[in-house]
């Protein structure tokens, strides 16, 4: 049987072109099902989504968000971290903001979570202590177990105990505090050693240190939308601008800031609710 050449052609045109469609149509599967991969494992690994139960879907760069969480704060980090991943060209947010809401326990998914949550959490306290202008010269261990935080160490005075289980409490992710400090003298150690060189540092590296200290501050504390709040620092004087809830929430802003080692005074003017 003699075929025309013109319909070989043509045969050979249409399983060239369904070739090529079959390829693009799996990378861009691969494609869905990598940034898929890549946007949940961050909600697994970041400390305020990894207990709700999100799902995600791609398709064609297109990222669409399910499920429930407890303020609408987890509900933008969700869809910035969508966003933020290479490829998402769009991300349809149907998360939805549920304040009684109750993340189940005890998969492996979430267990694996708060091990990362309370290494966030213990990091975050050592943190806020070590900038701490009232707890110079207290050795103190930091320990996290399901959001629950340990205490343990030696602090100078019962004020600067009551102090350090505060600035604990009001930390991101804390349900907990077991202030086990114990109060007695002990010399300046790893945290004077940090004052010193920051005091010694001169003006314009002193200024730049207190502005980061005292955003990372806000940001580690609940309570206070850190990410809303601007921080700016000259010769020790820092300016908080920005919105906030209201007045519990710009008072604490307020007391947070001026705790943070070399901070001479706090300005909030700027500071509205």
């Amino acid at each position: 049987m003699n075929i025309h050449p013109s319909k070989l052609l043509l045969a050979s045109a249409i399983s060239l072109a369904l070739a090529a469609m079959s390829g693009v149509t799996v990378a861009d599967e691969v494609s869905d099902a990598r940034q898929e991969s890549q946007i949940s494992t961050t909600y697994t690994l970041n400390p305020y989504l990894h207990a709700n139960d999100l799902k995600v879907s791609v398709k064609n760069g297109k990222a669409t968000l399910r499920g429930q969480v407890e303020e609408s704060v987890s509900k933008e980090l969700a869809e910035e971290i969508a966003q933020g991943v290479d490829g998402i060209t769009e991300v349809n947010n149907e998360i939805v903001v549920q304040p009684d809401y109750v993340p189940a326990k005890g998969t492996a998914r979430s267990s694996f979570g708060e091990t990362i949550e309370d290494a966030s959490i213990t990091t975050a306290v050592k943190s806020k202590l070590l900038w701490s202008k009232h707890t110079d010269g207290m050795s103190t261990e930091v320990e996290t177990k399901a959001g629950r935080v340990t205490l343990r160490g030696t602090a100078k005075s019962a004020a600067d105990k009551d102090f350090a289980g505060r600035l604990a409490r009001n930390t991101r992710g804390v349900s907990a505090v077991d202030n086990q400090l114990k109060v007695e003298a002990s010399k300046p150690g790893v945290v004077a050693a940090g004052k010193n060189g920051v005091d010694q540092a001169g003006t314009e590296i002193a200024d730049s240190w207190i502005t980061t200290k005292v955003k990372s501050t806000l940001l580690y504390s609940s309570n206070v939308s850190g990410s809303d709040i601007k921080v700016s620092t000259e010769k020790g004087i820092v300016t908080l601008s920005g919105k906030v809830d209201d007045g519990a929430e710009q008072a604490l802003a307020i007391e947070l800031a001026q705790n943070v080692r070399g901070v001479k005074s706090v300005q909030a003017k700027q500071l509205l609710f």
